[in-house]
Formats: C-alpha cells, sequence, structure tokens
C-alpha cells in the first residue's frame, strides 16, 4: 500500500491515514453524513436509530482487520495524529472489490467516502477522492468501482465529474427493511509512470 500526504483539499486541511485514535471522530461524519444526504432517501427511523457508539467500535474492528486504506481529511495543524487544533472533516476507505457473484472485478472499490455536513463544497470530497483513485492506481487496480443510491443524484454528480461513469449493474441495500436501488459507478485508473531509468 502507499503511503504519504497529498495537497491540502482546501486552506488548512490535509491528507493522512486513519489511526485508531480517529475512529470516534469517523464514525460521527458517517453517521451524520447518512443523517445528512440520505433524509428522504431512506426509512427516518432507520436513520434516527443510527448511532455514534455501535459505529466507533465498527471503525474500530474494521481498521484493526487490515485489507483496506482508510484515509482522513483533517482541518487544523499539521503533525502527528492528536495535535491540538486539529479536527478529522472527512473519511475516505478503498480496498479490492468485494463482490463474488459473477459481478467481481480485478479492479478496487471505493467502500465510503464521506465529509462532515457543513464542510462539504470546499474541495475535501474532491481530494479525499482524488487521493484514493491515485493509490488504488498506485496499488495496481486497473479500475475502481463504487455503489451509489440511484436517487442521490448529488452523489452521482460529484462521482460523474470525477470520471465515474454507471457500468449497468444494480443491486438493492436492506435500509430497515425497505429496499432501496443502488446503482454501480466504475472509472479506469491511469498507472502511475515508472520510475526513472525503471
Amino acid at each position: 500500500m502507499t503511503t504519504g500526504h497529498t495537497s491540502p483539499p482546501s486552506p488548512g486541511t490535509w491528507l493522512r491515514e486513519m489511526t485508531d485514535g480517529d475512529c470516534g471522530a469517523v464514525a460521527a461524519i458517517r453517521v451524520r453524513g447518512w443523517q445528512s444526504a440520505y433524509r428522504g432517501l431512506m426509512p427516518q427511523a432507520h436513520l434516527d436509530a443510527m448511532d455514534v457508539g455501535r459505529e466507533t467500535e465498527l471503525r474500530r474492528e474494521r481498521l484493526a482487520e487490515g485489507g483496506a486504506v482508510n484515509l482522513v481529511a483533517v482541518a487544523g495543524p499539521p503533525g502527528t495524529p492528536g495535535t491540538p487544533g486539529q479536527e478529522v472533516v472527512g473519511w475516505a476507505v478503498y480496498g479490492a472489490y468485494r463482490e463474488d457473484d459473477g459481478r467481481r472485478t480485478r479492479g478496487g472499490e471505493l467502500y465510503a467516502i464521506y465529509v462532515l455536513p457543513g464542510r462539504t463544497g470546499a474541495g475535501t470530497g474532491g481530494s479525499l477522492l482524488a487521493e484514493v483513485m491515485a493509490r488504488a492506481a498506485a496499488d495496481g487496480f486497473p479500475t475502481l468501482a463504487l455503489w451509489v443510491l440511484r436517487e442521490n443524484t448529488g452523489a452521482r454528480r460529484f462521482y460523474e465529474r470525477a470520471g465515474f461513469l454507471p457500468d449497468g449493474a444494480t443491486e438493492d441495500f436492506d435500509a430497515g427493511g425497505l429496499m432501496v436501488p443502488e446503482v454501480r459507478y466504475v472509472a479506469a485508473l491511469t498507472p502511475p509512470p515508472p520510475p526513472p531509468g525503471g
């Protein structure tokens, strides 16, 4: 897996790999992100039942399992995780494509990407996505896939601006007993140039 920092997504914001100490902040971003982005697209009772404490434990378990790359966008002074004044404001995670039902690809999959509500539109999500795409290409994935709610037109426009297109695959997501349709988007990744003299 590749490591390192990228240019800031917006003034005073930078990207780094997620640590265990980020799990609570990431959980809050995910829960608040769902409750904001999916209002009216999923049953409200399902959104209201989401719990930051349970989500924090799930994030810790998933991070400890490994096999995926978790990145966070941090507002505040660069430095080691936990530097005073730092605030995690976005999160993305990717890895190998997970489906194994005849739709499996050799590519990667963006499992999740969220920005703290109130910080959308500042370039944080775009920078996280660009970093994921660059790292996934460096990891050798020829493509990157993701699943998005069919009715989430804002997210679909965001992915299309980044070069993702629907490939025709669909599936239903169980949201508290209501089946919500999702569509798959895929983007071709540009492999990094070979090292000089290589």
